[in-house]
């Protein structure tokens, strides 16, 4: 069972500032700005949702398809998706473009100045969901705004299940937009601050929402995550992890486990565990693709937080 990912592959170059913004920034002269960091300490991570999401999927023995659109630069992550045996049919390549990037500058307090180019995503209308085959199911990620609202309505079309989340690309999208989103999808998934914007611009209740999806999972982070479906609301807990290095991904983890869940045909509870399961992996480890549990430590952890096993 084929799953399709669409949304973005990126670069994230992640810079460490030894100090603090605040002792180099003069209030009263932002009018002015005009700051150069020192950063010592950088690397350079594969990220990008469709990358991320796809990631952890294949960790889940799934059978992911990232669609996104990349530039000149991609040869490195394109070598890293064929060595882990994910496919690049879906990977639209832009000549004299660059792969989208953010560059992230943080400093001892973990405030973080970020810069992202876009590059190649700004075209990514020109892959389409109808030009792909054997998708069982989809999900329509952060990426373009004319690529995320084409994917989902061709989702629909096509009668292809798919999970709209809107993510970082919140911003693109008035209530209109969202409200055609909502009545697409089969499931819907944002974390708390980005549902609360939902509701702001739609006018919709957490129930209004709900009742047009087969399911509404809201993720609150530590808290755990919510699961809104016509027979009510389950909290999910999270799980217990090695340590806490790097929220970044956790979200896209997550997104792989309920994705897995979903094409094995398990019930939604479940879905939701594995995903606070593949979340507590990545939280442990920098940068969003550097965990890599064998599938018997999922499902050990995934028993050991939850009494019972998904693979029985």
């Amino acid at each position: 069972m084929s799953a399709l990912i669409c949304g973005s592959l990126a670069f994230d170059t992640i810079m460490v500032f030894p100090e603090r913004f605040k002792d180099h920034i003069l209030p009263e002269q932002v009018h002015i700005l005009n700051v150069s960091f020192l950063v010592p300490e950088m690397r350079r991570q594969f990220g990008g949702v469709a990358g991320n999401i796809a990631y952890n999927l294949k960790l889940l023995g799934g059978d992911p398809y990232p669609m996104a659109t990349v530039g000149d630069d991609f040869g490195p992550y394109q070598r890293r998706l064929e060595s882990l045996g994910i496919s690049t049919r879906y990977v639209r390549h832009l000549e004299g473009e660059f792969t989208p990037q953010a560059f992230i500058t943080t400093d001892l307090d973990d405030n973080q100045i970020t810069a992202f180019h876009p590059g190649a995503m700004q075209e990514s209308y020109l892959n389409k969901v109808d030009e792909t085959r054997g998708m069982t199911l989809g999900i329509v990620a952060p990426d373009g705004r004319k690529a995320m609202l084409q994917h989902s309505r061709d989702f629909e079309r096509l009668g292809i299940p798919h999970i709209f989340d809107p993510g970082q690309a919140m911003t693109l999208f008035d209530g209109n937009d969202l409200r055609t989103f909502i009545s697409q999808a089969n499931w819907l998934v944002a974390n708390d601050y980005e549902f609360q914007l939902i509701q702001d611009r739609t006018g919709l209740t957490k129930e209004q929402v709900a009742e047009q999806l087969e399911a509404l999972i809201i993720t609150h982070g530590s808290e755990g995550s919510s699961l809104i479906t016509e027979a009510g609301e389950e909290t999910i807990k999270t799980v217990d992890a090695d340590g806490i290095l790097d929220p970044t991904g956790c979200g896209d983890a997550y997104r792989s486990g309920l994705i897995y869940g979903l094409q094995n045909n398990l019930d939604l509870v479940t879905a939701c565990r594995i995903g606070s399961v593949m979340g507590a992996f990545k939280i442990a480890v920098q940068g969003p693709q550097n965990h890599a549990p064998s599938m018997d430590e999922i499902e050990e952890r995934f028993e050991k937080a939850f009494g019972y096993s998904f693979t029985d």
